[in-house]
């Protein structure tokens, strides 16, 4: 399979992997380590997008949106691929299919636009993150997931086994890319300005850790409790907050 990151490339990676994409996911996997990063992720939204519209940048299954969907006046995701659009469908959430780099809404249409474990699939990624400033509303926020190479995953995910995520196809086929903190604030969009930041996956070098019943607790609360400081500059995930200006 292709791993060039082009629009079809990346949409017949991710129809082959909505077929498994929950088996340790949601309700198969509770108070695990994918809920955690739905969580800590879903929470950083709600902290700018309570009562707002919102949007979701390559929104899957509608795990994260579904939880937008809980404090947002209206929520809307959107996603390149119809495999895993019909799951979210399925759970009742307003989902189109559309592209990050070309998103199918008028400027200035939502108060948060937001993408989680996306962006890192993008070659083109300031035109995704133009896009994303161009649909939010000027005193809005734009809410994006980067990997970071300065931590425990993005080592195992650089020189790690791939694995799979389908019959025939692997995390080697799907185009990958990893940005620091320092990188990503120089990709500012245009017109806007990054005011928050948070780190996810700072401690859990694996995620068959929060799978250990001696230290699934300790784990959640530990990542909780750094999130938000200085050693979040370590998450595997690292999640940029810009203020559209």
């Amino acid at each position: 399979m292709d791993a060039s990151g082009s629009k079809d490339a990346n949409r017949a990676y991710y129809d082959v992997f909505a077929k498994q994409y929950e088996r340790i996911r949601g309700q198969n996997d509770p108070g695990g380590y994918h809920e955690l990063l739905d969580e800590l992720e879903s929470e950083l939204v709600q902290r700018y997008g309570a009562g707002k519209h919102v949007l979701e940048v390559g929104c899957g299954t509608g795990l994260v949106l579904q939880r937008i969907d809980t404090f947002a006046e209206r929520a809307v995701g959107v996603d390149l691929s119809p495999g895993m659009l019909e799951q979210a469908k399925a759970r009742g959430l307003e989902a189109v299919e559309g592209s990050a780099t070309d998103l199918p809404f008028p400027d200035a249409s939502f108060d948060v636009t937001c993408s989680f474990k996306v962006l890192a699939h993008i070659p083109q990624i300031d035109r995704a993150l133009s896009e994303m400033a161009r649909v939010t509303k000027p005193g809005g926020h734009i809410v994006a997931e980067f990997y970071n190479p300065n931590s425990f995953r993005g080592l195992i995910k650089r020189f790690g086994p791939k694995l799979s995520v389908g019959k025939g196809t692997d995390e080697g086929n799907v185009y990958l890319r990893f940005d620091t903190p320092e990188q990503i604030e120089a990709m500012t969009p245009d017109g806007c300005t990054l005011v928050d930041s948070r780190g996810v996956r700072i401690a859990v070098a694996f995620g068959a850790m929060m799978r250990v019943p001696v230290l699934k607790g300790g784990l959640r609360q530990l990542e909780r409790t750094l999130c938000d400081t200085w050693f979040k500059r370590f998450g595997g995930f690292w999640i940029a907050v810009f203020r559209k200006n």
